[in-house]
Order: C-alpha cells, then structure tokens, then sequence
C-alpha cells in the first residue's frame, strides 16, 4: 500500500470535512429527498431524481474521503532532509530567464494551495524540483514551455 503523506493541519482538514459529510451533510440530503418526495408523484417528479442523484454523488464523496484518509500519514516536518528537495520542503528558486524569485513549499496535492505559496509534489514545477539540492537547476515542462529554476535554498 502506498502512503500519502499530509501536514499535520492538511489531515485535521480531511477528518473535519469527512465527518461534516458524514453527519449534517447526509442531514441535509435526507431533508431535500423528503421534501422533494412531498411534492407529488415520483415517476414525474425531476426535483426528486435529483436529490437523488445528488446523495449518490455524496455518498461517493465520503468513500473517496474514507479511502483517502485510509492511506494518508503525518509527515514529522523535524525529519525532512533538508539537503534536497522533498514534500514540505520549503525552496527558494530563481527563473534563470527573468530572474524572478519565487519561494513554495511542496505539499501534497490536497494541500496545494498556490496563493500560499504550497505547491503539489504532483504539479509540474513540483515534479522538477524533487530530488534536486542547492545550487542545482531544473527544467520544467509547464503548460508555457520549458522553464528553467535554479535552486536557491532549501529549508523547513
């Protein structure tokens, strides 16, 4: 079995949205099926085949969760090898083409967040800078082409 590795916070965020799904979002499905059923004659009756098919869409959500959560583990951020470039590592980069310089950390895919500068290990720029230490560089195949990071820093 392959483990997903998450922040302390990013699984606390998993377990909190699945049992919100589990309890007043299966509440709140029963009251819309009950309500649509209320309105006459199921064979004709499009709010409730709706409804319907919205609490199998539910039900799909919370299993995909569950197995989520089933193989996800807390990554101890005291252990990251900080010699090169891993999932929470937080890495300083420079665009060799413009210069510009940018700082993310890499995090798994549910954490990606890119207005907080958290990146998925699984996203393009993530993919290249793996593996890769200080002073080293990267080429990117991003949907603008090829880009290419030079690692400045690597640190927690």
């Amino acid at each position: 079995m392959s483990f997903t590795y998450y922040t302390e916070e990013g699984l606390k965020k998993l377990k909190d949205e699945l049992q919100y799904l589990k309890t007043k979002g299966r509440s709140e499905m029963a009251k819309q099926i009950a309500e649509a059923r209320d309105k006459g004659d199921l064979s004709e009756n499009a709010e409730y085949d709706a409804a319907k098919d919205a609490q199998g869409l539910l039900e799909l959500k919370i299993s995909k969760l569950g197995e989520v959560l089933s193989s996800a583990r807390v990554l101890d951020e005291s252990n990251i090898d900080i010699s090169k470039v891993s999932i929470l590592s937080k890495v300083k980069i420079k665009n060799t083409k413009n210069g510009a310089t940018l700082t993310y950390t890499l995090v798994s895919e549910e954490e990606a967040d890119l207005k907080a500068g958290r990146i998925s290990v699984k996203s393009p720029i993530g993919k290249g800078l793996l593996g890769k230490k200080a002073g080293e560089k990267a080429t990117i195949d991003a949907p603008a082409g090829k880009m290419e990071f030079e690692i400045i820093e690597i640190s927690r």
